[in-house]
């Protein structure tokens, strides 16, 4: 059940806006600004509180990710917060460590989890905190295990090679109907911050390479950004270090 109430204040921090702009005020990011204001919320990527049992006290809505997440107390006092996974309800015990149960919410080392289990918020590299399979309704599935790296399935497609220590959280990330919401209406996107975006083929020549021409026409050439640069398909960054544990790529 979602809780809709004032989040814990000690795992809040102010987040201040830059408008797509940097250090000197230069527009680097387009179409953003205004936006609700909001705080951030401290959640606990790492799941270091080895073999201390949490109880699951409330699971509220955050305005930074797509995912809700949970207030975890401790039976040390400390409070934390998770990403919630979904059919974790509140009342719940959770616990991380190596010698703990393969149950929804539980943390262990993704080496220690057996094939076919559906996991989330999935370490790249020991003790770096969680970085995969954060969103809602994201979860990758253990494939295997071999001597020094497990082989899981993400939810695009991509196979990949994690390390045997990584942490990750058993089960699904909860919210997992939020790729059916719709924003409804314009004025819900400057809520979020998003500002309005103008088609290149409705502007000048002089403002964008796609524009000019006689009524509504083509951009007649490859879609380009306002500076020339190849988009929709075209790779424009450079290979991760990880890439190298791919297997598969995403589809």
């Amino acid at each position: 059940m979602l809780i809709k109430n004032i989040p814990y204040p000690k795992l809040l921090r102010t987040e201040s806006k830059c408008s797509g702009r940097n250090n000197i005020g230069t527009i680097t990011v387009r179409h953003r600004g205004c936006g609700h204001k909001r705080s951030y919320r401290s959640i606990d990527f790492y799941r270091n509180k080895d073999y201390i049992l949490g109880k699951v006290e409330k699971t509220e809505y955050d305005p930074n990710r797509s995912a809700n997440i949970s207030l975890i107390l401790y039976t040390d006092g400390e409070r934390r917060y998770i990403i919630a996974p979904n059919s974790l309800a509140i009342g719940s015990v959770i616990v991380s460590g190596r010698c703990v149960p393969v149950q929804v919410g539980n943390s262990l080392p993704i080496g220690l989890i057996y094939s076919g289990t559906n996991v989330h918020c999935i370490e790249l590299t020991p003790a770096n905190g969680a970085k995969l399979s954060r969103s809602a309704g994201s979860y990758a599935t253990i494939l295997s295990n071999t001597s020094h790296y497990t082989q899981i399935r993400l939810k695009s497609g991509e196979v990949r090679l994690i390390n045997k220590e990584c942490r990750a959280t058993v089960g699904i990330v909860g919210n997992i109907k939020h790729n059916l919401s719709s924003l409804e209406k314009a004025g819900k996107r400057r809520w979020l911050g998003i500002r309005p975006t103008v088609r290149g083929v409705a502007m000048n020549p002089i403002d964008h390479p796609h524009g000019g021409g006689e009524g509504k026409t083509t951009a007649g050439r490859h879609p380009v950004s306002p500076w020339g640069t190849p988009t929709k398909g075209f790779k424009t960054r450079n290979n991760k270090q990880t890439d190298k544990l791919i297997i598969n790529k995403r589809r």
